[in-house]
């Protein structure tokens, strides 16, 4: 059973084309038609354009693309500051706010036209968001689901909590879980497959697959292709098997 993947894509629209036109190219290559595409979350923030991304996913969608697109983290606390600017994402420690530069909300609210979102009042600035962010992103982005089940894989954006049932698992362990996940080495249920963590090159634990490689800071967005156990990386060139 073949599936697809895109890493965190954090605003940048030209690299998620650039990973839609490798899958493409791969799935041409073996006569692949109807496996979907899965996009592991992260949507928004810190990349120059957050509000592209989001129409051009909608818009995939819409045309009847077999893509599934996942909530990260950083697309719940987008969401969280246009309902309440005051209001805090349980998983985001509190010396940090979505405008703070570490976070990268303030790059977001650009791409929707709001200038110097980071730099100016947060009343006005979140007046402003509001008024410009289309209700259809808004609902777009709250609605998508948190894990994606097919065959031997599960698609999430950071993790599962060991030992405890897919249903029993909570959001924010599911957006935000670091440390219990990648120190279980034992097998899980399925394949993970996440993103969240930035590293510098996908990398396959055996139990779990780490396709975050740095978008956000410049690095490139990593596509995949998952067939049963089998895992492989998506480049110019072709396929290149991903071993634990």
């Amino acid at each position: 059973m073949r599936s697809y993947a895109i890493g965190d894509i954090h605003g940048h629209l030209d690299l998620l084309k650039r990973a839609h036109a490798l899958i493409m190219d791969d799935r041409e290559r073996v006569g692949d038609t109807g496996a979907p595409v899965v996009h592991l979350g992260d949507l928004v923030d810190r990349g120059p354009d957050s509000a592209g991304v989001i129409e051009h996913l909608m818009r995939g969608q819409a045309e009847g693309q077999n893509w599934v697109v996942l909530k990260g983290n950083h697309d719940r606390m987008f969401t969280t500051f246009l309902d309440d600017p005051q209001a805090q994402d349980p998983g985001l420690r509190s010396v940090y706010s979505y405008l703070h530069p570490a976070i990268g909300g303030g790059a977001t609210l650009v791409s929707y036209g709001v200038a110097n979102a980071a730099d100016r009042p947060l009343a006005p600035v979140h007046a402003e968001a509001v008024e410009r962010v289309p209700a259809a992103h808004r609902a777009f982005l709250s609605g998508l689901p948190n894990c994606y089940q097919r065959g031997a894989a599960l698609f999430v954006h950071a993790g599962i909590r060991p030992g405890v049932a897919l249903e029993d698992q909570t959001e924010t362990d599911l957006l935000w879980i670091r440390a219990p996940f990648h120190e279980h080495t034992a097998p899980h249920p399925w394949l993970v497959v996440h993103g969240h963590t930035a590293i510098d090159a996908a990398q396959h634990y055996g139990n779990r697959v780490n396709i975050d490689t740095r978008a956000a800071y410049g690095g490139p967005l990593t596509a995949v292709v998952v067939e049963g156990a089998q895992v492989f990386t998506l480049g110019p060139e072709g396929r290149s098997p991903l071993l634990p």
